[in-house]
């Protein structure tokens, strides 16, 4: 309805439509996140991945695909780019630019060197690349030894831990997650 609406307008063309949700489908609700792990609240994947359809005719091509880790903090310097403009430049902003992957450029891949899992004020995983390490569990207790290493690439359901195969991207991770608990904080920590 909405493109055909546009297209009777005139403004198809020249016009972004964007469709998301909220993250992660609320299990206790009947959702069903499957393959994923989790759902709405947590930090597993089924908590915070969500569906994403772009349609711009002529500049986003139709029945394209992609996996590349973009946030919706990325939509305001994207939209700033598109529209010839710059993002403020008198506050930090963690979203990147990210126009060449929702334009479908060849071979584009993700700014962000991590992604970073925050439950309220507590980090609980990092992401880089395909890999996603949980450094800690806020709710629910401890269900297993932390850290926790994951491939994403092979293993979106988060079933199976590398960390003992992998003590360099665990290493790489953890600085990482130091990195971000200096900048953002931690629990009790500012």
């Amino acid at each position: 309805v909405i493109p055909d609406k546009l297209e009777e307008r005139g403004i198809d063309d020249d016009t972004l439509v964007i469709f998301t949700s909220d993250n992660g489908g609320a299990m206790h609700h009947g959702a069903h996140n499957e393959p994923l792990k989790g759902g709405k609240g947590s930090t597993f994947e089924g908590g915070q991945r969500v569906c994403n359809v772009m349609r711009w005719p002529g500049k986003i091509p139709a029945g394209r695909s992609c996996d590349a880790l973009i946030t919706s903090m990325d939509i305001l310097p994207t939209f700033a780019k598109l529209a010839g403009a710059s993002p403020p430049r008198d506050r930090i902003l963690d979203g990147k630019d990210v126009s060449h992957i929702w334009l479908g450029k060849p071979d584009a891949e993700s700014p962000h060197e991590a992604f970073y899992y925050y439950f309220k004020d507590r980090l609980e995983c990092v992401r880089s690349g395909k890999w996603k390490l949980r450094v800690a569990q806020v709710r629910g207790g401890q269900d297993a030894q932390l850290p926790q290493l994951f491939d994403l690439e092979t293993d979106i359901g988060e079933t199976t831990d590398l960390s003992a195969q992998h003590p360099d991207v665990v290493a790489r991770l953890t600085e990482l997650a130091d990195e971000a608990r200096a900048d953002l904080g931690d629990g009790d920590q500012p």
